[in-house]
C-alpha cells in the first residue's frame, strides 16, 4: 500500500512557487487522500467510482494530486492503482474460501465478497486476516447464503480455521508426563491455538478435501487462467447434512482435519475454554451413554493428543 501512494505522490504536480516546501503534515493528508481514492470500493462495472463521497466528480479530486500524461487523464491513471487494490482483495478470498465459492456459486458469491469488503474492509498490514469476518457476516446477514445458507456457515467457518492453522502460534508442547500425578480439579490445560473445534452440521472436511482434488486436477490445464473464477463444484456433490465435530490443526507444517466423538470434542472444547481437567471430563460424560466416560478411552485420547502435541500450559486470563 505505501508503495502504490509513494509512486502516486511522485506524480503530483510540482508546485508553482519553490518558495515554500511542503510539511509533514500536509504530505501525511496527500498520502490519506491517495489512499482513499485507491482503497474506495469499485462501482457496477468494477471501475473508479465517477463521483466522490461528498458528490463532487471523482476526476477533479484526482486531478488534485495526479497529473494526466499523453494517453491518460488523472482519473484513469488513479484507476489502475484502485482496480488492482480491489482485484487483490478479491484475489486472496477466492484463494483462501474455495469451498464457499463453491456453496454459495458464482454469481452470490462475487456479490457477497463486494459488500463484505465494503462492511469490513482491510484494516490489517496482512492480507491473511482478511476473511476473518465472512462467518460472521454470514451469520448477521443470512441471506446472503441463500438455499445453503447453514452450509455457507459452516463453510465460512470451517475455512477460516485453516488459515488459522496454518500460521497461528504454536507454544512449547506438553507430554503425557508433564501433567501425570496433578490434582485435576485443578489442573488446566492449555490447548495449541493454531486449533480450532468445529461442530458442524455438515461433513465438510470430506467435501473439502474432494474439492480441492477436483480444483487440483482443474489447474493442470492450458486453460486454468480462464477457469479462475467458475464455481470449482462443478464435479462435487454437496454433502448432506450431518452432525460432525472436528479439529482443525496443523502437524508438521501441513494442514490437518481429524474427527472426534462428540464427547472427545466437549473435553477439548472445555479446556480451550479454561476449565479444570476434572470439569473437563465432566462436560465431556455428559455427551457419553451413562453418563461416564471409560478411562482407557480418555487415557487413549490424550496420549493421541499429546503425541500430536496439541497441548501447552494454560494462559492465564489476565
Amino acid at each position: 500500500m505505501n508503495e502504490m501512494v509513494k509512486a502516486i505522490v511522485q506524480t503530483r504536480a510540482q508546485p508553482p512557487s519553490r518558495s515554500r516546501r511542503q510539511t509533514a503534515a500536509e504530505f501525511k493528508q496527500l498520502q490519506r487522500l491517495a489512499a482513499s481514492v485507491i482503497m474506495r470500493p469499485l462501482n457496477a462495472n468494477w471501475k473508479t467510482q465517477r463521483a466522490w463521497i461528498d458528490g463532487q466528480p471523482t476526476q477533479k479530486i484526482a486531478a488534485d494530486f495526479i497529473k494526466p500524461n499523453d494517453r491518460l487523464s488523472s482519473l484513469e491513471r488513479i484507476e489502475i492503482y484502485n482496480r488492482q487494490y480491489w482485484f487483490r482483495l478479491i484475489d486472496c478470498l477466492y484463494d483462501d474460501f474455495p469451498g464457499l465459492h463453491a456453496v454459495m456459486g458464482q454469481t452470490r458469491f462475487s456479490k457477497f465478497l463486494r459488500a463484505y469488503l465494503a462492511a469490513y474492509p482491510s484494516r490489517s498490514f496482512t492480507l491473511r486476516n482478511l476473511g476473518s469476518h465472512l462467518a460472521q457476516m454470514l451469520r448477521d446477514q443470512p441471506q446472503w447464503g441463500g438455499l445453503r445458507v447453514e452450509m455457507a456457515q459452516d463453510m465460512a467457518a470451517f475455512e477460516w480455521a485453516q488459515v488459522i492453522a496454518f500460521d497461528s502460534e504454536s507454544r512449547p508442547p506438553l507430554g503425557v508426563d508433564d501433567f501425570l500425578g496433578a490434582d485435576p480439579s485443578k489442573l488446566r490445560l492449555g490447548v495449541q491455538p493454531y486449533i480450532t473445534l468445529l461442530n458442524l452440521g455438515y461433513p465438510l472436511d470430506e467435501f473439502s478435501i474432494a474439492l480441492k482434488q477436483r480444483i487440483a486436477r482443474s489447474t493442470t490445464s492450458n486453460s486454468a487462467d480462464e477457469k479462475r473464477y467458475e464455481r470449482p463444484a462443478s464435479r462435487v456433490r454437496f454433502p448432506k447434512p450431518q452432525r460432525v465435530f472436528v479439529a482443525v490443526h496443523r502437524l508438521n507444517n501441513s494442514i490437518y482435519y481429524k474427527r472426534l466423538e462428540e464427547s472427545a470434542f466437549l473435553l477439548l472444547l472445555s479446556l480451550q475454554n479454561g476449565d479444570p481437567l476434572a470439569k473437563a471430563c465432566a462436560a465431556s460424560a455428559s455427551a457419553s451413554d451413562g453418563g461416564a466416560i471409560d478411562a482407557g478411552r480418555l487415557q487413549q485420547w490424550f496420549k493421541q493428543w499429546a503425541t500430536m502435541g496439541w497441548f501447552c500450559r494454560h494462559a492465564r486470563r489476565t
